[in-house]
């Protein structure tokens, strides 16, 4: 079906054709290798070929891959899987599970399966692991707690964040739920998620920059980093999608308003290293920056260039052109090591440009996951050239007989032991879509949630926000989205 999409769209370019195929037998070779050494496992350890289960045993990986495996048009390994989820997939664990994981990639990946194949069986696991997330958000203020049992619903946060919530573990749960009550006609998901915008936009600062703990009880930032890094970054990402899934409405305009307001404070954190001027996006501590930014950053340049046609005609040139240095700069995370795989985290010191921090690389995708967009948005092929060499850099450093491994050190190439299930999800998904037409998963027809499930666009006229707000607008209709499938009726 995904081969008859593309025949009709643009001509096939051989180049991109041999890359594509090249991407969807590192996607065999990995997924073969999770079902030969770590079926029904959370993650393959490619080293001692045995699995663990980093998750609490809910197969993460497994419903992590299947929307890649449906999109590449690997049907066998799609159905094994299915009848997996189908049989064996029990979430009834007495395990203390992360609200913002078990989302992201659980009911992510199950809704994406259920979107692409109308299979009945993955909006049923959806909901099912949903309802026991749910009592995740019973707090005074809305703001969840960020792990709960799964057996027994007794929910709270974790130790060392000394009882304060994450703000991406608390913000990144909307297009995941917002979708669930489109899908099955119940609001309560939805109306968890979005009373958790209210309740933070009451308080919302000026430039829109939240620090990472958030204080359940109160709604209100404790003193602690701002960032669009690690802990910080996908609350971002999600202001922006939440409205991009309901199609743009006036009924979601909290959501793009408070979005933008966030970008004016992206636009305080920007700076530029000396001598070759690669911007970056600087970490904040009270009044000061620190000349800091994770390789989990780098997905900022996709969702600036995502939400920039949105803007007038000077600010969406200046929001896509920051989105094209960024992208530069994470790019050259990449190419500034031996091994040309990007560390952890960068520090930028006068004179010196960038200094790899942290020197691991587990798979991450991000830089991937922008470069996707821009490609998508500009048409610049300079996008996919780059995305090819990370490409190679991840073939010839991180692949071994039984599947994928990060690296301990970027600098020496030492290989650590977990093919985690983001590089099935993520890494090869945006790489496979980098080489495709772009009627393969259409961005006017789809959006990804933060773990890469690309989930329907779907028009949302309800005043659910308003509602919350007690503002009860008048909802203006706006043409319904084409809903063919995958892109083509």
């Amino acid at each position: 079906m995904l081969e008859e999409l593309k025949s009709k769209a643009v001509p096939n370019d051989p180049v991109e054709m041999q890359r594509r195929e090249k991407v969807k037998e590192a996607m065999v070779h990995a997924w073969s290798s999770y079902e030969r050494y770590a079926w029904g496992n959370d993650e393959l350890q490619p080293q001692s070929k045995d699995g663990v289960n980093s998750f609490g045993g809910l197969g993460a990986t497994l419903i992590d891959s299947l929307d890649t495996l449906y999109i590449m048009g690997l049907d066998e390994q799609f159905q094994r899987a299915r009848e997996w989820v189908a049989n064996s997939l029990d979430f009834n664990k007495d395990y203390d599970a992360s609200v913002f994981e078990t989302t992201i990639r659980v009911v992510g990946g199950l809704l994406s399966a259920y979107d692409l194949s109308r299979d009945n069986v993955f909006l049923e696991k959806a909901r099912d692991i949903a309802d026991r997330l749910l009592p995740a958000w019973d707090t005074t203020t809305g703001i969840p707690y960020n792990v709960i049992n799964l057996a027994h619903g007794n929910a709270h946060n974790p130790g060392w964040a000394g009882g304060q919530s994450i703000l991406a573990d608390s913000g990144t749960e909307q297009l995941e739920f917002i979708a669930l009550s489109q899908r099955t006609g119940d609001p309560k998901y939805q109306d968890k998620v979005e009373k958790v915008i209210v309740a933070l936009n009451k308080t919302f600062p000026a430039d829109g920059l939240l620090p990472i703990y958030i204080n359940p009880e109160t709604a209100t930032g404790s003193y602690s980093t701002i960032t669009f890094g690690a802990m910080g970054d996908s609350f971002y990402e999600y202001l922006l999608k939440a409205w991009i899934q309901g199609n743009k409405t006036s009924s979601l305009k909290l959501y793009r308003d408070m979005w933008e307001t966030s970008m004016k404070g992206l636009l305080s954190l920007i700076r530029r290293s000396t001598p070759s001027s690669f911007a970056y996006i600087c970490e904040k501590n009270g009044d000061s920056l620190t000349d800091k930014m994770d390789e989990l950053a780098c997905f900022a340049p996709g969702m600036l260039a995502l939400g920039s046609s949105d803007y007038g005609p000077d600010e969406a040139k200046k929001f896509l052109s920051l989105a094209e240095e960024l992208a530069w700069t994470c790019y050259s995370f990449y190419q500034s090591t031996p091994t040309k795989l990007a560390g952890e985290n960068y520090f930028f010191n006068p004179g010196q440009d960038m200094t790899v921090g942290t020197s691991w690389n587990i798979l991450r995708p991000e830089t991937v996951e922008s470069l996707f967009y821009l490609w998508r948005l500009t048409g610049n092929k300079t996008y996919q050239e780059w995305g090819w060499n990370i490409f190679q850099a991840f073939e010839k450093n991180s692949r071994i007989e039984s599947g994928y491994v990060g690296l301990k050190d970027v600098n020496t190439g030492i290989k650590d032991n977990k093919m985690q299930s983001f590089f099935l999800a993520e890494m090869l998904k945006y790489l496979y879509l980098l080489f495709s037409p772009p009627t393969v998963i259409p961005l006017d027809e789809w959006v990804f949630n933060t773990e890469a499930h690309p989930l329907r666009i779907v028009n949302r006229n309800d005043a659910n926000l308003a509602a919350l707000e007690g503002q009860h607008k008048p909802v203006i209709k706006i043409r319904s989205r084409k809903t063919g499938r995958l892109g083509g009726n």
